[in-house]
């Protein structure tokens, strides 16, 4: 059968394609794509005001320095707050802001199919 305007369906071009609508998402990608990000959010969020020892516990093999660095950068882009208490010995306090919870629910869905499928499915081969 012969293709009419009817049944052909044209993929856009490069130059057809607005980059403009996807511009947003770098900022939030290159966060939440750096190690750990995802699920510091989501630990900070199901314990409360989280201490870094309480943190820090629910990852294994994390190294502090990664760990900390991962807490700056959140509590940097407004996902966390920092509170530090004048203590002896000093104690901080993690949790979550408004804009964090809000990026926790949308992060749900993902948890969700990511338990779902098998983690072979999705791994990528490292020859």
């Amino acid at each position: 059968m012969a293709d009419t305007p009817d049944t052909v369906t044209e993929t856009p071009t490069s130059s057809e394609i607005d980059l403009d609508c996807l511009c947003p998402l770098d900022g939030v990608m290159d966060l939440l794509s750096r190690r750990y990000a995802m699920q510091l959010i989501c630990v900070v969020g199901a314990i409360g005001p989280a201490r870094y020892g309480d943190i820090e516990e629910t990852f294994d093999e994390v190294s502090s320095s990664t760990l900390s660095t991962r807490l700056d950068e959140l509590v940097e882009a407004g996902i966390l707050t920092r509170e530090q208490y004048a203590e002896i010995p000093p104690r901080v306090e993690y949790e979550v802001t408004e804009t964090g919870e809000e990026l926790g629910q949308h992060l749900e869905p993902l948890l969700k199919w990511a338990e779902e499928i098998d983690e072979e499915e999705i791994s990528v081969s490292q020859e």
